[in-house]
């Protein structure tokens, strides 16, 4: 196992050996290149991505503890295996079209700016989410828990109440179209 501390990595293009059973903490990575890595036994502890590609990027029980996204590219990727004892992760201005967060406990993660489309929550834990101005076009809410969850500046979703637990989750007055969707009304 390889481990790397406080170290800024720019414009680098990695490809899967460098990147395998490696520990990376407090480190930086800035427009760097992982398109179609696989990940594996990686850990990232209080580290920082910057304008990165991730597109098409396999993920192989992958721990991200206090680690924040900003810029990044995340296209079809699936986080479903990603370590789910300890983790911290965090979107800004990011794009997760197709992404897919299948069943995870993704408690207080917080999406600011981001886009979302046909991105997958079925059966996440998304308790005390933050969606700060997301795209949620297509997004699959089902058997999601989404308890106190903020999506009072978000658009074009549609959450069924009744597959999903919403219990004190925020939406605003705007918002409420997306819960009445499978009911076909008409609202001015």
């Amino acid at each position: 196992m390889n481990f790397i501390y406080d170290k800024e990595f720019n414009t680098q293009r990695f490809s899967n050996i460098e990147l395998n059973k490696t520990d990376y903490e407090n480190c930086t990575f800035v427009e760097c290149d992982f398109r179609l890595c696989m990940f594996q036994a990686i850990t990232f502890i209080e580290c920082k991505f910057i304008n990165c590609n991730f597109e098409d990027t396999k993920i192989n029980h992958v721990s991200l503890r206090e680690v924040l996204f900003t810029k990044c590219n995340f296209t079809n990727v699936n986080f479903a295996m990603t370590d789910q004892i300890i983790h911290d992760f965090h979107f800004k201005d990011c794009l997760l079209d197709y992404s897919k967060f299948y069943k995870l406990k993704l408690r207080k993660i917080q999406f600011i700016d981001c886009s979302l489309v046909s991105a997958d929550f079925m059966a996440t834990d998304l308790t005390d989410a933050i969606f700060t101005n997301c795209n949620l076009r297509l997004a699959v809410f089902s058997d999601t828990i989404a308890n106190k969850a903020d999506f009072s500046t978000s658009h074009y979703f549609s959450i069924d109440p009744d597959k999903n637990k919403l219990k004190k989750a925020i939406f605003s007055l705007e918002g409420l179209r997306g819960l009445l969707d499978k009911h076909d009304l008409i609202i001015k």
